[in-house]
């Protein structure tokens, strides 16, 4: 992979697209944004393959069912496939359980996000399932890449968010509220 750990998130400043469904229609769902706007807060970014699909909205609405639990952790959730705002609309529109989500859907149509995230696939134009946690200074904490047809564990992302939030050393296992090590 090109990107590491420790070093500064790629793609911070590209102008990228997303999708709003808590916003009450017309342009107003669709924004201009960058992730650099999230500076000083904790970034989840999570691509996904494609709208549309079996596994992604169980992912989706995993995410979306423990927002509340980022939000705790002062954390942003992202998510982005290669497909356009347009058709994450359209996806929202017609599936009951992504109608609820409350999260931005970035569009990465010309793959520059996808690709500074190492995640795409060239050949099939689709992204993998990566997982990013991104600190408040912009710096790459965790990242975890998965194949297209297995889908992520949310509490697992969430249990990382925490032990990278204490800044402490955290053994196998550990969850919130055990001891760390010193």
């Amino acid at each position: 992979m090109g990107i590491k750990v420790g070093q500064q998130a790629p793609g911070l400043d590209l102008a990228i697209k997303a999708y709003d469904r808590t916003k009450d229609g017309g342009d107003d769902q669709f924004q201009d944004l960058k992730l650099s706007d999230y500076n000083g807060k904790w970034v989840c970014l999570f691509f996904y393959p494609l709208d549309f699909t079996f596994v992604c909205p169980t992912e989706l609405v995993a995410f979306n069912k423990a927002l509340g639990e980022f939000e705790d952790r002062e954390t942003v959730v992202l998510t982005a496939s290669t497909d356009s705002v347009y058709s994450h609309k359209g996806w929202c529109d017609s599936h009951e359980e992504l109608a609820a989500l409350k999260y931005l859907m970035i569009g990465d149509v010309n793959h520059e996000l996808s690709s500074a995230y190492d995640v795409l696939d060239d050949e099939k134009g689709i992204a993998y399932r990566g997982v990013y946690l991104i600190d408040p200074n912009g710096s790459l904490r965790w990242l975890a890449v998965h194949d297209l047809g297995v889908g992520r564990n949310v509490d697992e992302v969430l249990r990382v968010l925490d032990a990278l939030q204490t800044d402490k050393l955290c053994p196998c296992n550990w969850k919130q509220g055990e001891e760390t090590l010193n």
